[in-house]
């Protein structure tokens, strides 16, 4: 279960006010798999980042009685200094897990090579997502946060990806973001829509899409 308790976010963007949540009281309700709706500059990954805790709420809370992932496959948060295995264990390290397993996880999913222990600033785009992803896929949360699913790596790699994407998804909540409606339908069964700060919950997808939809036409 996620709580918003009197969430307002805005900020300053071309000397203008960007407005994200105005006093938004809310509950996602454990065993939703919820699809963020809104028009573009809605600010869907800014909400991502403020239920992840990267971001914080000018006030309110977001309150969360659950494990709760980073946005999947974000690799922002790397050290580009340090190694992709050093990075793995400093992961580990503050989610409480093995730090041998975790990095053997990510090592043979990853499938970086060399480049493992190689500084992360060396990497390609291609392989700093191939290793966030791994990381994202390698610690289990009960709700997993998604902004967009981009496909990375070749045939083989892509298939296993979204195999274990799948299979982690099957067991936990999501909530996630997507221009694609297919995408949506396939693994959301309700839905919120971001509509001028204010969120709306619908505890049937086909209904959000359809509002959400409007709202476009408009």
């Amino acid at each position: 279960m996620i709580i918003f308790d009197h969430v307002s976010k805005r900020f300053k963007t071309g000397g203008a006010d960007k407005v994200i949540a105005r006093n938004v009281s809310l509950t996602i309700p454990k065993g939703s798999r919820v699809g963020l709706l809104g028009r573009n500059g809605a600010g869907k990954s800014t909400l991502l980042n403020m239920i992840s805790g990267m971001t914080r709420p000018n006030k309110g809370r977001i309150i969360k009685k659950y494990s709760v992932s980073w946005p999947l496959g974000f690799a922002g948060s790397f050290h580009p200094s340090l190694t992709g295995a050093q990075n793995v264990i400093f992961v580990a390290r503050i989610y409480g897990r093995d730090t041998a397993e975790l990095t053997e996880y990510v090592k043979e999913f990853a499938q970086l090579g060399d480049y493992f222990y190689m500084p992360v600033q060396s990497y390609s785009s291609g392989m700093r997502a191939r290793l966030a992803f791994g990381v994202s896929m390698g610690i289990s949360f009960d709700c997993y946060l998604v902004d967009e699913i981009t496909a990375v790596g070749d045939t083989n790699f892509r298939k296993k990806a979204a195999n274990i994407f799948n299979d982690r998804l099957s067991k936990s909540d999501v909530i996630m973001v997507s221009h694609s409606v297919g995408t949506i339908f396939e693994y959301c069964n309700c839905g919120i829509i971001m509509e001028n700060g204010n969120f709306t919950f619908y505890d049937d997808i086909k209904q959000a899409v359809e509002v959400h939809e409007k709202n476009m036409a408009k």
